[in-house]
């Protein structure tokens, strides 16, 4: 475990998971919410041997479930010698403190599962940066006396006043620390925005979408490069930018970090470079999973987050990937042949409601089998010659 950073162990921890139905949430998303929690468990190097639902009408204030199943929980890791729990929503500093005094062993929220993966996939300077951030405007709230290591980080001499305590001490080499990475991420934005500045006036595509749903496999496809690409949640942290040509019209394709539901807001703030790159951006790309049983909720997701980014009207190109692992749910009851997994063609899915969605552009691409391709790359070539002509309407080497 990393100094200054809260990480799961790098051993497999076998975990719980626990979450709350409440009257907003159905029960089957939320068990939806904590399946995909089970992903973020796993990425981040856990076994989840039990999930844990309770309905109510909102988390108890306290403890986030009720008295009767947060005993049910202690009793079931008492029994399974169980170390690790892990609840689907941010907690509380106070349901934080509670809960672990009620259940004596290691508790995470959401929140700072998803920190812990960002920080083992952070790979460069800026990445490690905008984590570390993120990480210590989590932990600042929420320091108890576990967080005393922090203050050999700069030897306490002159740091600590006449009977200041150990949390105060702490808590002020974490602001400390918070300026100096604030400071770090200026610099570094500047950069950033001047490498943007000299790409020149290119036209620029950034692709986007929910986390696992493809783009770095299809990055390496369209630009011919060789991103990173792993069927784990945020296998791409950094932001990656290539130049592609499409028959005689060069472009600037952007892959971005995959959104999630409950993003915590600590990583929108720090990653603000790598967001720039979706809001500076001409065309957005939106990629889905189309075998994932709940894409339109990712779609939603994914757009809501991006207009919480950026309020202008950017065109869309709809592209759902994964077709060779779609499975139909619905048929035409009255199609006397109705088609199987093996049989679903792409002009199938050209009749689905899929297909208007949202009433924007859509290609349905296997970007692992390579299928479809050409397809998307007219449609991407075209939307690009389009923003071209407008930018430049008197250079007419397009024409």
């Amino acid at each position: 475990m990393q100094e200054g950073h809260v990480t799961v162990d790098a051993v497999e921890e076998i975990c719980i998971l626990v979450g709350v139905i409440t009257p907003d949430i159905k029960e089957e998303t939320a068990n939806e919410y904590l399946e995909e929690l089970d992903f973020l468990a796993e990425t981040a190097g856990a076994f989840t041997q039990k999930k844990f639902l309770q309905k109510l009408q909102m988390p108890h204030p306290r403890t986030y479930v009720g008295k009767g199943k947060l005993e049910e929980i202690r009793t079931y890791i008492k029994e399974n010698n169980i170390e690790l729990v892990i609840f689907d929503d941010e907690l509380s500093p106070s349901q934080l403190r509670n809960i672990e005094r009620e259940l004596e062993c290691k508790i995470l929220d959401r929140n700072i599962l998803i920190l812990d993966i960002f920080a083992s996939r952070a790979r460069t300077s800026h990445a490690k940066t905008q984590v570390e951030l993120a990480q210590l405007q989590y932990m600042l709230p929420r320091l108890t006396r576990m967080w005393t290591h922090l203050e050999r980080q700069k030897g306490g001499i002159g740091l600590r006043g006449p009977g200041e305590s150990q949390i105060e001490s702490d808590r002020r080499i974490i602001q400390m620390r918070i300026s100096l990475m604030k400071e770090k991420l200026k610099e570094i934005d500047k950069q950033m925005s001047v490498q943007r500045g000299n790409r020149g006036q290119l036209v620029r595509v950034a692709l986007v979408g929910y986390t696992n749903v493809g783009k770095s496999t299809l990055m390496n496809l369209l630009s011919k490069s060789d991103v990173f690409a792993e069927n784990k949640l945020f296998a791409t942290l950094d932001t990656t930018v290539r130049k592609v040509v499409i028959e005689n019209l060069p472009f600037l394709l952007t892959d971005t970090v995959g959104f999630i539901r409950k993003l915590p807001n600590q990583l929108i703030d720090s990653f603000k470079s790598t967001l720039d790159e979706v809001r500076e951006a001409d065309l957005l790309v939106h990629v889905l999973d189309i075998s994932h049983s709940n894409f339109e909720d990712q779609y939603h997701v994914v757009n809501e987050t991006l207009n919480e980014l950026d309020k202008t009207e950017k065109p869309v190109i709809l592209v759902f990937n994964k077709i060779d692992a779609y499975h139909p749910v619905e048929v035409d009851p009255d199609d006397p042949n109705p088609p199987s997994k093996e049989t679903y063609t792409l002009e199938h899915l050209r009749k689905t409601w899929m297909s208007k969605l949202n009433n924007t552009k859509c290609v349905f691409i296997s970007a692992t089998d390579k299928e479809n391709i050409e397809e998307l790359k007219e449609e991407i070539y075209q939307e690009v010659k389009r923003i071209f002509k407008v930018r430049y309407p008197y250079n007419n080497f397009l024409y």
